[in-house]
């Protein structure tokens, strides 16, 4: 088992999370508008969510690519491809994050849950990123790729769980540093940028 691969993967998940995004943009409005307890219900329908990708990516990919290098190659490529895109897109992209949450109603918990659940499951870029994202970092010869796959999305879960939820907690002193940090956009902007990069990098140099 490969440690350091691990760690790189904890490492660049913390970093992706911490990134601007739909997900964690979606967590700090509802989070402002409702309270923290709200905005933790919808981080807990976000990372559930990421159980379902975790296990069409496990049962659907690692028997696909357990012994085939060819199609692990393309796999690979695909997903450098993918990430230079996602870079890309983020540079064209503007420095200012928005933060609207005057138009966010009021709602229950499970509603929250369940609009957080769904919101992930039923978007394909989820799908498409874990399929990136997950493969370059399979760590062990002995494991089987299925529970390979199922340790990687727990982590994710887990990694994004904590800092969503600190984003959830901490959603007005987050909201008020943004608003007040002119910088903070560019900041998290190139950071995330630099992030998909590398990760591409390392897919790009990765072995099966």
């Amino acid at each position: 088992m490969n440690y350091e691969i691990l760690l790189g993967f904890i490492l660049a998940t913390a970093a992706l999370s911490i990134s601007p995004g739909p997900d964690n943009i979606y967590v700090l409005t509802q989070s402002i508008a409702n309270g923290k307890k709200y905005g933790l219900a919808t981080v807990a329908g976000l990372m559930t969510g990421c159980l379902i990708h975790t296990s069409l990516l496990a049962f659907g990919v690692s028997t696909i690519i357990k012994n085939n290098n060819t199609v692990f190659l393309i796999i690979k490529l695909f997903g450098v491809g993918y990430l230079l895109y996602l870079s890309y897109m983020v540079y064209r992209a503007g420095n200012k994050i928005h933060i609207d949450n005057q138009s966010v109603s009021k709602t229950g918990l499970w509603n929250l849950f369940r609009k957080g659940f769904i919101m992930n499951v039923l978007n394909p870029k989820v799908t498409i990123f874990f399929l990136a994202f997950f493969p370059g970092f399979l760590f062990s010869d002995a494991m089987s790729t299925v529970l390979q796959f199922y340790v990687l999305g727990f982590l994710f879960i887990g990694v994004s769980f904590l800092i969503f939820g600190t984003i959830a907690i901490l959603a007005g002193s987050i909201s008020n540093y943004i608003l007040k940090t002119p910088k903070a956009g560019l900041f998290l902007k190139w950071l995330q940028i630099v992030v998909f990069i590398s990760i591409a990098i390392y897919l790009l140099l990765s072995d099966k």
